[in-house]
């Protein structure tokens, strides 16, 4: 097997790129989401004054505030977030913690940045405040990467969290495949398993993501992000479809949606998506309401909410 990856690296001497504010203002989408319809994926950007940014970090956000937020989530439909600490926050956790808080558990949870030696008292603190992963990326500096596997599989075991994956290329799994299947804790994978739209569903890489979901009853992948990936481009993203419709046929029971608010790491504002648009972008492709339903609702009530 292949040496796991990395974090993303890059000159220190270069400037992170800009990021681009979300929409401001959302339609409201076609379709009407389920009570408790649940965002599983995005990122506050809170001022920097109060909280600093981290010094080695991928891009710059803009700013993408807790009322902002709120506001899309009224807009689409969407009542229960969780909210994924960001990686220029590096292993500060307390924008995502301040979100939690100020929602209360009932209605908030969080996946936080930490180094494997964390403290186990500190591991304490982030339960008792509503985090129920840890985020480990080779897309992005700020967290650690894949490397750190199976040193934070023993340290979160305890505590009944997951690990949530994101890699640069879906051809990263097919090199874990192995590891992944023998880690002793609940895996999520984001951006479905960031698979490009051009790569379609029999590349080596998505395949491993389906036997994973197939072979493990405690892993999880995100319906999220894939106008970024899609190659064939906005605003239908059309070489999305087959990968989202090859999930739902293969594990529909654990499938989670995301929005990626704000949609970090826009540097392009001609792509930068409509939360309304993407929320009926995933109702058409996944026309069962039933469906539906368990993805945005009773899916993260299992993973996220239960404990």
């Amino acid at each position: 097997m292949k040496a796991a990856a990395r974090p993303a690296g890059g000159d220190p001497a270069e400037s992170p790129p800009q990021g681009l504010p979300p929409a401001a203002h959302p339609r409201r989408p076609r379709h009407a989401l389920p009570p408790g319809a649940t965002d599983c994926h995005c990122h506050l950007y809170e001022d920097p004054q109060r909280h600093p940014l981290n010094g080695a970090r991928s891009y710059t956000p803009a700013v993408a505030t807790l009322r902002q937020y709120l506001a899309m989530c009224a807009a689409v439909g969407l009542e229960r977030t969780v909210q994924v600490s960001a990686s220029v926050y590096g292993f500060d956790n307390s924008v995502t913690l301040g979100a939690i808080a100020a929602l209360g558990q009932q209605r908030a949870r969080g996946v936080a940045g930490l180094p494997p030696d964390a403290p186990a008292a500190e591991l304490e603190r982030l339960h008792a405040a509503g985090i129920r992963g840890v985020r480990l990326s080779t897309s992005v500096k700020g967290y650690g990467g894949t490397d750190a596997i199976g040193a934070m599989a023993g340290r979160i075991r305890p505590f009944g969290w997951h690990l949530q994956v994101h890699v640069r290329g879906t051809q990263e799994l097919a090199a874990l495949e192995d590891q992944l299947l023998r880690t002793q804790v609940p895996l999520v994978f984001d951006h479905m398993g960031c698979v490009r739209g051009g790569e379609g569903v029999a590349h080596p890489g998505f395949q491993a993501l389906l036997r994973i979901l197939q072979r493990r009853d405690d892993c999880w992948a995100k319906i999220s992000s894939w106008y970024r990936r899609s190659d064939s481009g906005g605003p239908d993203h059309a070489d999305m479809r087959p990968l989202v419709q090859a999930l739902v046929a293969a594990r529909p029971e654990r499938l989670l949606f995301g929005t990626n608010w704000p949609h970090p790491r826009l540097f392009d504002a001609a792509r930068m998506p409509d939360d309304g648009a993407l929320v009926d972008q995933f109702c058409d492709w996944v026309p069962d309401a039933a469906v539906r339903r368990r993805i945005l609702v009773d899916n993260p009530s299992t993973l996220y909410f239960s404990n």
